[in-house]
Order: C-alpha cells, then sequence, then structure tokens
C-alpha cells in the first residue's frame, strides 16, 4: 500500500534534507511531480536543459534538478565532488539517464557498452553517497513508439529493456556492499505501460502516471520516520511489545493446559445459549444441561489464541500483500443488490409479530452491518450520499442500544451488578484483546466505547432515585412524568455537553479517563463520534418508552397478519414515512460536504429511523415475515464491525487484505469466508468466557472485579511512568 503524503507530512519528513534529481527531461518530470507533493502550488516554469532549484522555507527542504541528459564523465564528476568531505553533499540523490545517449548515437551497441562502462565508473562514487544519505537509479518508463517524432524513432522499448537490464547488472552486483546499495526506483513502469498511449509525444509520461512514481519515491523517503499505518512499503516492522508477548504467552500457556486436561480425560463441557447483548435474555433449553468443565476456559482461549495469531499475520506481520480502496459506484451497488436479494430469498415466519422483536432486530442489525461491511471494503464514503445514508445506519445502532436497554430496565428492572458485568464483558472482550495483541488504543476501535458509555448513561439514567419500573408506573400514571422528567434531564445534560467543547474535553482529558478515549494523544476522534450521534440513544428510549405504555394500554393491533393501526392512521404513517425516506435521500445527494451534513445529522437522523420502524412494523404481513439470511449476520454484527478492521480489510482499515495476490474476485470470496467465521467463532469464544468469567455469586464477583481493578490500574500506573521518561 502507499501512503498519499499530504504536504505538511513531506515537510515534515525532509525538514531540512538538500534532495537532487540528477538526469535528463524525464528526471525533470519526476523532480516536479516530487515538488507538487511539498508545494502543490508549484508551476512548472523552469527553462530546459538548465538546472532547476527549489526550495521551502518554511521547512528548510532544498530539491535541485541538474540537467545531466547522459550517464557520462560530466554526471560522474559531478557525484565525485558530492564525495570530497568539503563538498555540501545531498541526503537524497535520484538519477537516471539513457534516452539521450540512445538518440545521440541512434542506438547503437557501442552506446549500450558505453553505457554499462560509465555505470561501472559512477558506481563506486553512488555507494559512497548511499553510506550517509539515500540514493536512488530511476530505470528507464516504457515509450509510446507509434507516436515518436522522427528524431526519437530510435528510442525503442527493446532499446530502454537493454539499458535497464545493464543498470540493474550494474548497480545490483552481488559483488558490492549490501549495506550501502543504491536502490532501483522502477515503481512508475507499470503503470506507465497502461498508460504511455496519453502520452502526447509517446515519451513523456502522463501527469498522473508520474504522481504516481512521486509519491512511491516519498513512501520510500518517509514511511520509516513517519510511519502512517497505509504505508506498508519501505519500513521496518515493529517489535512486539512487552504487552503483545505476555499476551502470547498467555494463549500458549492456556494451550497447554488445555492439552494437559484433554489427556487427563476431563471432556465435560456444554456451550451455554448465548444470549442476546442488549437484552440479555436467554432461550431456554429443552433439558437441563451440565455446566461447564474446568477444560472450557482454556478451551476457548486455545482457540482465541490461533484467532489472534491469524489476527497477527494479516495486519501487523509482512505476511500479506495490501492494497487501496478504489471506490466506483459498481463496486458497491452491486454486492448491495446482490445481499438483499439473498436476504429476501432467506425470507420465513417470524415466531412473534410484536413491534421490533428479537428476530426482527436481529435482522435489522443483519442487514446495517452487511451494508456497513460492503461500504467500507468499497471506500464509499468519498461519495457523500452513501456516507449521509451510512451514517444513519451507524445512528440506527445506537437507536437499537437506547431501545433495548431501556426496555430490559423498564420490563424486569434488573440492576444487578451482575448484569452490568455480563453486557460489558460481552461488548469490550474482544476489543481488550485486540487492543492489547494489535496495539492499539481503545479508542481505535470507536464504536465499543461509544456503545459502553451509552449504556452507562442509560444504567445511571434508569437506576437513579427514584427507580420507576412499568410495575411500579401502572400503579400511578404519575410515574410515566417522572419517566419523561428523567429522560428530560438526560437531554438537557446531552445538550450542555454537546454545546461546551471545552468541558467536555477537560473530563475527558482527565486521567485515567483519558486512556479510555484518547486516540494519538487527542480525544478529537472521540468528540467527534460522541457528538455525531448524540442524540440516538435518547431518541431509542423514548421510542422504547411510548411503544411499551401504548402496548400495555392496548393501543396497539399486534396480532398475526394486523396492521398495527386503524386502516386510516396506518396508510397516513406509510405515506409520511416513504415521503420522509425520498426527502432525506434528495437532501443527502444535494449535500456539498460532509460538514455541513453532519451538522444536521443529530437532529434528522431519528426521523429516517422512525419512518424504517413504521414501515416494518405497520403492514401486519411485513410484521409477520423476517430474514434468517440477514438475523444470522445480526447475531454477530458487533464481531464483524471490530474484525473487519484488521483481516477484511488491513492497515486498520485504511486498505484491503490480499490473501491470494492477482485474482480479486477469489480472493475477495475467500477472505470473506474466512471473515464470517472467525467473526462467528469469537462471538462464541466470548459466550464461552462470560460463563465462566462473570460468577452469579455477588461475593465472589466483587472479589473478581477488585482483582481486575488493581491489575487495571497497576498497568495504567507503569504505562503512565514509561510515556514520562524521556526518550521512552
Amino acid at each position: 500500500m502507499m501512503h498519499k503524503y499530504k504536504s505538511i507530512e513531506a515537510k515534515t519528513c525532509l525538514a531540512e534534507k538538500r534532495v537532487a534529481f540528477v538526469g535528463d527531461s524525464r528526471i525533470r518530470q519526476l523532480f516536479y511531480s516530487f515538488i507538487k507533493i511539498i508545494d502543490p502550488d508549484r508551476r512548472e516554469d523552469g527553462n530546459k536543459h538548465e538546472d532547476i532549484p527549489f526550495e521551502d522555507e518554511s521547512s528548510s527542504v532544498n530539491v535541485d534538478f541538474l540537467w545531466y541528459p547522459e550517464a557520462n564523465n560530466s554526471m560522474k564528476e559531478r557525484l565525485i565532488s558530492w564525495t570530497q568531505e568539503l563538498s555540501p553533499k545531498p541526503d537524497v540523490v535520484v538519477l537516471g539517464a539513457a534516452t539521450w545517449s540512445i538518440k545521440l548515437h541512434s542506438g547503437s551497441s557501442e552506446t549500450l557498452q558505453q553505457y554499462k562502462v560509465n555505470l561501472t565508473a559512477m558506481s563506486s562514487p553512488l555507494e559512497r553517497l548511499a553510506e550517509d544519505g539515500e540514493v536512488y537509479w530511476v530505470l528507464q518508463d516504457p515509450v509510446n513508439e507509434e507516436v515518436l517524432s522522427e528524431s526519437r524513432k530510435m528510442i525503442t522499448n527493446q532499446q530502454l529493456e537493454s539499458y535497464n537490464e545493464a543498470a540493474v547488472d550494474v548497480l545490483n552486483s552481488s559483488k558490492r556492499s549490501t549495506r550501502a546499495r543504491v536502490k532501483l526506483l522502477g515503481a512508475s513502469r507499470q503503470a506507465a505501460m497502461e498508460t504511455i498511449t496519453q502520452s502526447a509525444d509517446g515519451l513523456h509520461l502522463p501527469e498522473s502516471t508520474r504522481n504516481v512514481g512521486a509519491m512511491v519515491l516519498m513512501n520510500s523517503l518517509c514511511n520509516k520516520l513517519l510511519r502512517p499505518i497505509d504505508g506498508s512499503c519501505c519500513q521496518k516492522l515493529p517489535p512486539p511489545n512487552l504487552l503483545q508477548k505476555l499476551s502470547a504467552c498467555v494463549f500458549l500457556g492456556s494451550a497447554l493446559v488445555f492439552l494437559v486436561l484433554h489427556v487427563l480425560g476431563h471432556n465435560r463441557h456444554r456451550r451455554p445459549v448465548p444470549p442476546d447483548v442488549e437484552s440479555l435474555e436467554e432461550r431456554k433449553p429443552a433439558t437441563a444441561a451440565a455446566p461447564l468443565g474446568p477444560k472450557a476456559p482454556f478451551q476457548a482461549l486455545c482457540r482465541m489464541g490461533i484467532i489472534m495469531a491469524y489476527f497477527y499475520l494479516c495486519d501487523r506481520a509482512d505476511v500479506f500483500m495490501k492494497e487501496q480502496k478504489l471506490y466506483t459506484h459498481a463496486t458497491f451497488f452491486i454486492p448491495l443488490i446482490y445481499i438483499f436479494v439473498l436476504g429476501v430469498f432467506f425470507s420465513e415466519s417470524s415466531k412473534e409479530t410484536k413491534v421490533l422483536n428479537r428476530e426482527q432486530t436481529d435482522e435489522w442489525k443483519g442487514w446495517m452491518q452487511l451494508v456497513i461491511l460492503i461500504y467500507h471494503i468499497s471506500g464509499a464514503s468519498a461519495f457523500i450520499p452513501v456516507y449521509m445514508h451510512v451514517r444513519v445506519l451507524v445512528a440506527a445502532y445506537l437507536f437499537q442500544t437506547g431501545y433495548g436497554h431501556f426496555s430490559f430496565f423498564w420490563l424486569k428492572g434488573d440492576f444487578g451488578l451482575y448484569r452490568v458485568c455480563q453486557v460489558l464483558f460481552r461488548l469490550n472482550f474482544l476489543v481488550l484483546v485486540l487492543c492489547v495483541v494489535m496495539d492499539r488504543s481503545y479508542q481505535f476501535y470507536y464504536f465499543v466505547p461509544l456503545v459502553t458509555f451509552w449504556f452507562f448513561i442509560i444504567y445511571a439514567t434508569l437506576a437513579m432515585w427514584p427507580q420507576i419500573l412499568q410495575k411500579k408506573a401502572n400503579s400511578s400514571g404519575m410515574w410515566h412524568l417522572g419517566v419523561l422528567a428523567k429522560l428530560l434531564g438526560l437531554l438537557l445534560f446531552i445538550c450542555f455537553f454537546a454545546y461546551s467543547e471545552g468541558f467536555f474535553g477537560s473530563i475527558f482529558s482527565m486521567w485515567p479517563i483519558s486512556k479510555l478515549f484518547e486516540l494519538n494523544g487527542s480525544i478529537h476522534e472521540w468528540w467527534f463520534r460522541w457528538k455525531l450521534d448524540r442524540f440516538a440513544v435518547i431518541h431509542g428510549m423514548l421510542f422504547a418508552f411510548i411503544y411499551l405504555v401504548l402496548q400495555k394500554c392496548q393501543v396497539l393491533s399486534e396480532g398475526k397478519g394486523e396492521a398495527l393501526f386503524s386502516t386510516k392512521i396506518s396508510n397516513l404513517l406509510l405515506f409520511l414515512s416513504l415521503v420522509s425516506f425520498m426527502m432525506y435521500s434528495i437532501w443527502a445527494s444535494s449535500c456539498k460536504n460532509k460538514t455541513e451534513c453532519n451538522e444536521m445529522h443529530p437532529y434528522i437522523s431519528v426521523v429516517q429511523i422512525l419512518a424504517f420502524i413504521l414501515i416494518r412494523n405497520i403492514p401486519g404481513y411485513a410484521r409477520s415475515l423476517y430474514s434468517s439470511f440477514f438475523a444470522w449476520f445480526g447475531k454477530i454484527s458487533l464481531e464483524l464491525f471490530i474484525c473487519q478492521y484488521h483481516i477484511w480489510l488491513a492497515a486498520d482499515t485504511k486498505g484491503i487484505l490480499i490473501l491470494i495476490p492477482g485474482n480479486p474476485s477469489l480472493n475477495i470470496i475467500v477472505s470473506t469466508f474466512i471473515f464470517v467465521c472467525v467473526a462467528h467463532e469469537i462471538s462464541l469464544i466470548t459466550n464461552d468466557l462470560a460463563q465462566v468469567v462473570i460468577p452469579k455469586d455477588s461475593a465472589a464477583l466483587l472479589k473478581r472485579l477488585g482483582g481486575v481493578g488493581l491489575f487495571s490500574l497497576l498497568v495504567l500506573l507503569l504505562n503512565r511512568g514509561s510515556s514520562a521518561t524521556p526518550g521512552a
């Protein structure tokens, strides 16, 4: 993968450095493309066949083009002058030449032999320059022989290939020291084979192609210094840190214990029925099952260790290739149509016909997650209308968070510690493991901190005095006003934080809270994510409250095949819902930039969400069906969202993982199959470990929480001490 360097990044990397481009008009082209990365406003106004200087005063970067069209004694003398102690030498030298030699001597074989002799003579000063800096020899790009002028007809691709072979043979000789190797730059050659037909004169590359060469050169120079995550070339992989090594030891130790227990015959193991993270309700098995055996947690950790090794190999080791995303409408909309056809094909009768029943919410989460996955892998965020519709899907996830947790607390009134720990473990287990194994901050996986934060807010809102549950509210209608008052207080709390960025920053920048919400030393990302969907959760809570009250008052008709309201009201609501859908799409299509649209998003996303709920639930026949295909994915939607970062996408979502190079279709099939299987397996592992790690006994649970708290505090103190140490 190639990082696209911005001006400020290039200036930071090249600060106080000298770069010299030495060669013919093709090297001059590369020079201009290179300095335009540093200064995008720079014009190509230098004289031909002359030296051209460039200086950026803000960063003290000097980049010079030196006109030496042939690899001859003049070029050699310039290189030798730089090797002398008193002469200021460039930190980077980029040079190349061949076309003028072919042109002036009509492509004779004697000229090629002299070219080899001259390169051999220049190789010694080039090696000396490479000891203290970086030296690149630019291999010759192809030409379009049909367009070349008569004076250049002797410059053929066969001739250029011979000159390239000569350069590789001389400069890559195994007899020379590998410590000061002259690097061969041929990155734009492959692109030039496809685009040279667009060249005006058949010799010089189109601007887009030469820009690729310049960007590859910038990556080669700067990736090892700035270490961009999407710059996978030209940088050494960092060695595993202490926590990564300890995690490997834990997984290996678990595998060893599992093998010992297996040999000793501890085979009793039952997989518990997985509860839903939002409601945490278990479907009771028909027969009583045996409790988990002692082997179960070690088996789960062993499986998790194998999966984490795959994660590490995919996105931290230099094993698999990665490629850039390239958005086209076809790469987004064709897979979208395909999965929706599949979803409709797997339609089944629902066991329940209530609004937002379990099967329907699983279906909702499933198709939204699949759309988000396609959105990410296709790079569709570049297309604003798609970006805005996907923003509504993220808001809908948070809406479901508010709806699900409010419904559970309102109906069951279970504010116990066991319930809280179960939810937190299921939400955070995978992310916390990835933070250690992949060496990423908690906020990097932004959705989990978001839903975890809002779970605490929902819990605090409903658990604080007075606790108002459905049983209590049934005794007096005044209690309903109490719930509305709590929701109003929560709304004011949200508005206060949203319009007071300074106060928000001061709260979440305090240690140790900052360790959870900072990304690259800043809480800006957390502020952006929190503010963008700040009303979605309270919308979900309010909808749950209104729905449950209407349901209790028997206002709704939720029987199989029955419309939710009377015919007139149902038709009116369906009409308004469809109109709101179309209006939102028109508005999203007219958005000029993401910033303006994001400002409106928190206020209008709920209209789309409510419109979907009404369209999906008002007709009795629609409420009686669901897609088992989407529902299956909905049950592992959280794992899918997190796992995509490293084993489907790559470079922390910046690119695409390549398991099978050269065959994009087969690669996406294989990588997707593995990705979905891994996400499903992690869901099962999380469920297994939750039964062991979170005991129902309060005393045992408190002891474990105390141990976890002390361990976390120790890790934070060590981390704080190491970060405060100079040079650490």
